[in-house]
């Protein structure tokens, strides 16, 4: 897979997307992560990416050429699965939208900055819009760096138990169970003993019943979305 990044804080996501799963992902060869500096695109001697709204809003606007001069040499290279563009009213990232992007070969992810970008980027360059949440972030490099970990950890070998993702949070919209470690006793707190009894049976079902339990007690949405 590969997943390219348009920004105009290309440093903002450096650390982020160069360390834990992500690096060992690329490392392996499994994904590749690159990261375009939407400046390098302009034709200004100061390389500006922002001017004025039309209609005197204030704020600035990401202007339309740099992310079309882009987005258009990128594909001039290969072909894409998608154009993402971070937005906060896009649809909401979910479990099972990472679960079908990770399956794409080339992803685009452009970084929203300033008040926004100007809308024809929207309606004639973008195919998907996504939000991590009903919040506003100052660049859409953090919602960048989020969509791409929850996609890239997916892909078979990223991580090392790939069942550990299959019993992810969410995965069959449910929240995960509590889950423990030694030692079996803490302090006086102990380690339900479902779990201490080696019957693989009983303990899958007692996380069942714990992870439901905890999805209508903190979740209950996720229950009345999917019956």
């Amino acid at each position: 897979m590969r997943i390219d990044i348009l920004t105009v804080m290309p440093e903002a996501l450096e650390s982020p997307l160069n360390c834990s799963i992500l690096k060992r992902a690329q490392d392996k060869g499994l994904a590749q992560i690159c990261i375009h500096n939407l400046r390098d695109y302009t034709t200004n001697k100061h390389r500006k990416v922002d001017d004025y709204p039309f209609g005197g809003e204030a704020g600035m606007v990401m202007q339309i050429a740099p992310v079309d001069a882009c987005i258009s040499a990128l594909k001039a290279q290969r072909d894409y699965d998608e154009v993402i563009f971070t937005s906060p009213d896009g649809e909401t990232l979910t479990q099972p939208m990472a679960n079908s992007l990770s399956l794409c070969e080339n992803l685009i992810i452009l970084c929203g900055h300033y008040k926004g970008v100007d809308y024809r980027i929207r309606e004639h360059l973008v195919t998907r819009e996504i939000s991590i949440g009903d919040y506003v972030l100052t660049g859409g490099e953090l919602p960048a760096a989020v969509i791409a970990d929850a996609i890239v950890r997916l892909i078979p070998g990223a991580i090392g138990d790939e069942q550990s993702a299959l019993s992810d949070s969410f995965q069959d919209n449910l929240l995960a169970p509590p889950v423990y470690t030694r030692p079996a006793e803490y302090n006086g707190w102990k380690v339900p003993d479902i779990l201490l009894s080696g019957h693989e049976a009983k303990i899958s079902q007692w996380r069942y019943d714990q992870a439901l339990e905890r999805t209508k007690r903190l979740r209950p949405d996720l229950i009345n979305d999917n019956p």
